[in-house]
């Protein structure tokens, strides 16, 4: 399984980017993502996630600028960031796994993709 993220890039504070994660190879049962970030000097953070049911869960820093979603035929996911702040800075990561007890499970990790929001 590959995961390839994209999107990241520089916005000024207010500002949107739209991150994608393009997976690969055998997917079976891998039918929950999740957003992760991690800035520097603090420990990696679940962003937002989507579970094989179709529920969503967010960080309380994010609830209402950023969404979580997929396309399941180009076994693609995203996550739009609206809003952006200059403390959303940070390697976002994406992950996916199986979804136990409406709970994700990330098994397979992306490379990160920078996001840097000048104030």
């Amino acid at each position: 399984v590959q995961l390839q993220a994209s999107g990241g890039g520089l916005v000024q504070a207010g500002g949107s980017l739209r991150l994608s994660c393009a997976a690969s190879g055998s997917l079976v049962d891998m039918d929950a993502v999740g957003w992760h970030r991690e800035a520097p000097g603090k420990q990696r953070e679940l962003v937002a996630s989507l579970n094989g049911e179709g529920s969503t869960s967010y960080a309380d820093s994010v609830k209402g600028r950023f969404t979580i979603s997929r396309d399941a035929a180009k076994n693609t996911a995203y996550l739009q960031m609206n809003r952006l702040r200059p403390e959303d800075t940070a390697v976002y990561y994406c992950a996916i796994g199986p979804t136990s007890r409406g709970t994700p499970i990330f098994v397979y990790w992306g490379q990160g993709t920078q996001v840097t929001v000048s104030s």
